[in-house]
Formats: structure tokens, C-alpha cells, sequence
């Protein structure tokens, strides 16, 4: 990746960082694993000296992708023609790129990848899907995650229902070894247990099982996909000389950035790799973001004028084929008005393998210029941990907890802490109108920080459009960087980095009405109270942390309420006081 999209201070500013990385042996450390390159305590080294097998998980792979070929072969055979994978986070972002970015070979399983609690999500898998004709992947590294649990439970009952004691040839289980989920598997007549290498944590999994076997169900080119990694393997060794070493000077570029105040790390993507946006994030943000820093990752944002980006960014595109016209004008224009930007083009689809590898090893360095662990994830308990509290609650009391209501209209309630009401309430002309509320919240905003909505909806293309008009014209009035994501799946990615990064946050956290609920066999609760517990449970650590949080609500009718928002923040403009 090249430096000449760099500013002159800057570019030199990375320079001299790859110099002292290379004079303190970084990229020799790395390889042999020297676990002091983060910490200095042993208990920090011991957890990292247990997640570095993705180093060369790509070497360790090779020998099973006959087993893979001949497993999605067989199969195929037997007249399945979709797969469901239900995952969350490392164990599903991963398969979600490589069927996004490769398809489905012909005669190759279909796959759909469920990471939602959202009932309207499970209800709609289960009703596009053929239970005799779908074969189901359960993949948790630590086999415990209760979305993975609860939509297993829910998923053998469906496919139960119709094949009876075959059921379990319809199941595989990918998991590390001696987990919860590998003794269900036994129990339950899997049809096959995957065991992943215990030393590779959940967001570099890519290349290892958790990647490759929903990957060979589909039909991807795994060997085109690892000889993509061993390049970069050896492109990125530990003998190369620092400056030509792609990984570790994209890793120094990120960090020394982010140290200078540029954190927020907007990816531009050719569309045909536009799905890695979703993996990067995660592995950006879960890893750096912690002890009050870390880099922002931004994914998905549509291009945009010049004066709608603050001095906070570094830009990173990456494409197989030209960039779309648009996008390399605007990409073009933000370089000559002296952004930094880093830009690079691959050589086909299969060396996203080699991205893997990359992003991976460049998250390592940027972590030890940033003095964080990338390899642990302090805060991601804490949503866990408050959602159990609050199911636990509901048990015994028959209902979620209550939040005062700021204001509440037509149905619609916004909910906000007490911390930050009487500041929104300078802003609002009409303090019974929920949407006001959230519109202004993006005035709480100051240069340097991110606006960062956390949806807790069913991902539909009309969600996904009304989210970007919303994104488009927070960055349209306050000039900072925008993100969205879907809960939970997001907890399990950016969640450490929204409650463990620097405070530079703020946060509109979206809920909705269902129209149903799913039952969870064995629960007392089926999906519906299961996701309005963990947009209670992120809420209350966002607020316990000191974040600027504001809960809406849009009710029956949420695409009327999203259009409504985002009319309303457009018309709002740029408040004097942040312009």
C-alpha cells in the first residue's frame, strides 16, 4: 500500500515510525511470538501468547482442504441446496464476506448467514427455507454465546419438526475444542464437529475453520484463497526490510495517524469488495479500542464534499476494478485538499486471502503504537453481563425495566440520561416530539467525535437506505464521521470500542415495535424480549460509562419514522455554536 497519498509531514511522520519499529525488531518479534510487544504484565502476555495461531494459520489449513471440498461435495449429493450459518461476530463476518464477495458456484450450497436476535429476522429465515433441503452450521469459538445458543435451540426445533431423529445429519458444529457446543454436538448426533485451533482469537479467525467451511460449502477457490495468504505471509516476513513490508507500514500508518488525531479510518471500497468494509471494522475496533483510545473504523459511507471532513481521517481504498466514477472523483478531490490517503488496487477477488493476513498484522502493530492489547476485549462482557441482568429481571417481574421518557408522542417514546437531557432540552423547540430529540442529538457532537447509530431492527434494504440518509445528513451538518450498525451483531465488533475507546462518541440507539415473537425452546422469553434486553443492557453501560446516548423508539411503522429523522436533521443545518 502506498505513501504517496500521504502529506508530506505525515508521510514522514510514518516513515520515522516504520524506523523505530524496525530498529526495536518488531516484525522479527511478531513472527516468533513475542508477546511483550503489548504489555508488560503476565497476565496480558498469557492471554495474547494463546490468540496468535493465525500467524500461520493459512500453513496449518492446507491439510484439511480436501476433507472441506469433499464434505460440501458430499453434501451437495445428498440434495441440500442451502446452508444457514448462525454465528455472531468472528464466526460470522468472515463467511458473510466471502459469499458476498464470491457468490455461490453452481451446484454449490446457497448460504445465509444468521447473526440476529431480531424475531422479524428469524421469523423470515425460517420461512424463505427449505428445513429438508437446508443443512445448518453452528459456529462458536467459546460455544457458550446466548445469540448462538438460543437460535440453535430454535433452529433444531424447526428442522426437528420434519426429519425427527435425522435431524442431527443436518448439523455441524465449528468450535474450539472441550466448548459447550462441541458436547451438545455429541449429544445431539452431529453430522460433524469442526475443531478450530485454540489459539486464534474470534476476529482473526478468517482463514481458519470458522472461514473456510462455510467458504466450501459455497464454492470458493480455498487454495486460490490461502496461496493469496502465503504471499502475504512472506511479502509481510519477518526478513523483509521494514519499509517494504506492507503490513507492518500500513499497521504504522494507521497508528501514527491515530496518534496525531487522526483515529477515524474510512474505508472506501470497490463494490465488488464492498462486504471486507463489515470485516475490518470489527477487527479495527474490537482490537484498538480500549483504555480510552483507539481507531474508529468507518464503513459505508456514501462520498461527500470536501467540507464534510474534519481534520480526524485517514482514508483507505482498496478496489479490484476501478473505483466507480463518482467515488475516485471524490476520492481524488479529498487528496488534493491534503487528506491523507492510502489507496491500493488487488489483483482479483482471491486476494482478499492476503487481505486477511494484512489487516491482521497491521492491527498487531498499530496496537503497540497505540500502547492497547489488541488481542483481549475488557468491555465486550459488560453488555453480556447487564442483558442477563435484565432477563433475569424479567423473569421474575414479567416485564423489561422501565427508562424515564424525555418525551413522547404518537407511540414514539425517546429515552435519554438524565446526564445529558437538560442539554438536549436547549436544543429542542418541541419538547414532546421524540424524532426532535434524536435530531438534535447530533448537536451534542464536536470536531473530533463520531455519530454512531446502534439499530436494533430487523436489516432490511429499506432500513439500510433510510440509515444512510440519516448518516448522510448528520456528516451534512456537523462535518464528523458517521457508523451504523445492527444489534447485536455489532456488541460483538465495535461494542468494545463504543464503552472502551476514547469518548468522542455519540450515540442513537434505534428500537421498534414486533410484530411477533419467536419462541426459544427451553427459554422463558423468545426473541422479542431477548433483543429488547440487549438494547437495554448496551443502553445502560453506554450510560454508566458516561457516553452521549439517546434512545428512540419508532414504534409499528419504522421506515415513516427514519424518513421523518432524517428530513428533521437536514432541516436542523449546522447549529452556530459547532459551526
Amino acid at each position: 500500500m502506498s505513501l504517496r497519498g500521504l502529506p508530506v509531514a505525515l508521510r514522514d511522520a510514518v516513515f520515522a515510525r516504520v524506523a523505530a519499529l524496525e530498529q526495536a525488531g518488531f516484525m522479527r518479534r511478531l513472527w516468533a511470538r513475542d508477546t511483550a510487544l503489548w504489555s508488560d504484565t503476565p497476565e496480558a502476555q498469557a492471554v495474547a501468547g494463546r490468540r496468535l495461531g493465525w500467524l500461520d494459520v493459512a500453513t496449518a489449513m492446507r491439510p484439511h482442504l480436501g476433507d472441506l471440498v469433499a464434505f460440501a461435495a458430499e453434501l451437495a449429493r445428498e440434495g441440500y441446496t442451502h446452508a444457514v450459518l448462525l454465528g455472531m461476530g468472528g464466526s460470522s463476518l468472515a463467511p458473510e464476506v466471502l459469499r458476498r464477495t464470491f457468490g455461490v458456484r453452481p451446484g454449490a450450497l446457497d448460504l445465509t448467514v444468521l447473526d440476529s436476535t431480531s424475531p422479524d429476522a428469524v421469523r423470515a429465515m425460517l420461512d424463505t427455507h427449505d428445513p429438508g433441503r437446508t443443512f445448518v452450521l453452528v459456529s462458536s469459538k467459546s460455544g457458550g454465546t446466548i445469540e448462538v445458543v438460543t437460535l440453535e435451540a430454535c433452529v433444531w426445533e424447526w428442522v426437528h419438526a420434519q426429519q425427527g431423529e435425522r435431524t442431527g445429519r443436518s448439523f455441524a458444529a465449528i468450535t474450539d475444542p472441550d466448548t459447550s457446543l462441541q458436547e451438545l454436538a455429541g449429544g445431539r448426533g452431529y453430522r460433524r464437529v469442526f475443531t478450530n485451533p485454540a489459539d486464534i482469537g474470534g476476529r482473526y479467525s478468517a482463514l481458519s475453520l470458522f472461514g473456510l467451511v462455510p467458504a466450501a460449502l459455497t464454492g470458493v477457490d480455498l487454495t486460490a484463497l490461502l496461496d493469496h495468504a502465503d504471499a502475504e505471509m512472506r511479502a509481510s516476513g519477518p526478513a523483509v526490510p521494514a519499509a517494504d513490508n506492507p503490513a507492518l507500514v500500513l499497521g504504522a500508518a494507521l497508528g501514527e495517524l491515530a496518534v496525531r488525531g487522526r483515529d477515524k479510518v474510512t474505508l472506501v471500497l470497490g463494490p465488488e469488495i464492498a462486504a471486507l468494509g463489515g470485516w475490518i471494522e470489527q477487527l479495527l475496533a474490537e482490537s484498538t479500542g480500549k483504555n480510552g483510545r483507539g481507531l474508529v473504523p468507518v464503513a459505508g459511507e456514501s462520498p461527500a464534499p470536501t467540507d464534510a471532513y474534519g481534520d480526524d481521517r485517514v482514508f483507505v481504498a482498496l478496489s479490484v476494478e476501478p473505483l466507480p466514477s463518482v467515488a475516485q472523483r471524490a476520492l481524488d478531490a479529498i487528496h488534493s485538499a491534503g487528506q491523507p490517503v492510502l489507496a491500493e488496487r488487488l489483483s482479483s477477488r482471491a486476494s482478499i486471502g492476503g487481505q486477511f493476513l494484512r489487516w491482521e498484522i497491521a492491527t498487531a502493530v498499530a496496537g503497540a503504537v497505540l500502547g492497547v492489547d489488541p488481542f483481549d476485549e475488557p468491555n465486550v462482557t459488560e453488555a453480556k453481563e447487564a442483558t442477563k441482568t435484565v432477563l433475569d429481571r424479567a423473569e421474575r417481574e414479567g416485564r423489561l425495566p422501565a427508562r424515564d421518557a424525555v418525551a413522547t408522542r404518537e407511540g414514539l417514546r425517546a429515552e435519554t440520561p438524565r446526564a445529558i437531557a437538560e442539554r438536549l432540552r436547549s436544543l429542542v423547540a418541541d419538547a414532546a416530539d421524540p424524532v426532535a430529540w434524536a435530531a438534535a442529538l447530533a448537536a451534542l457532537a464536536q470536531p473530533g467525535d463520531y455519530f454512531a447509530i446502534l439499530a436494533y431492527l430487523r436489516e432490511t434494504p429499506g432500513v439500510d437506505a433510510r440509515l444512510q440518509r440519516i448518516r448522510d445528513a448528520v456528516r451534512a451538518s456537523q462535518a464528523i464521521a458517521t457508523t451504523s450498525g445492527y444489534g447485536p451483531r455489532f456488541l460483538h465488533s465495535t461494542g468494545q470500542l463504543h464503552k472502551g475507546g476514547p469518548n468522542t462518541g455519540v450515540f442513537l440507539q434505534l428500537t421498534a415495535d414486533h410484530r411477533f415473537d419467536v419462541a426459544i425452546p427451553g427459554r422463558p422469553f423468545g426473541f422479542a424480549t431477548l433483543i429488547d434486553a440487549q438494547a437495554w443492557g448496551d443502553f445502560h453501560v453506554l450510560e454508566q460509562r458516561g457516553r452521549r446516548v439517546l434512545r428512540l423508539h419508532l414504534g409499528a411503522d419504522p421506515e415513516r419514522v427514519l424518513d421523518s429523522l432524517a428530513a428533521a436533521i437536514a432541516r436542523a443545518g449546522r447549529p452556530a455554536a459547532t459551526r
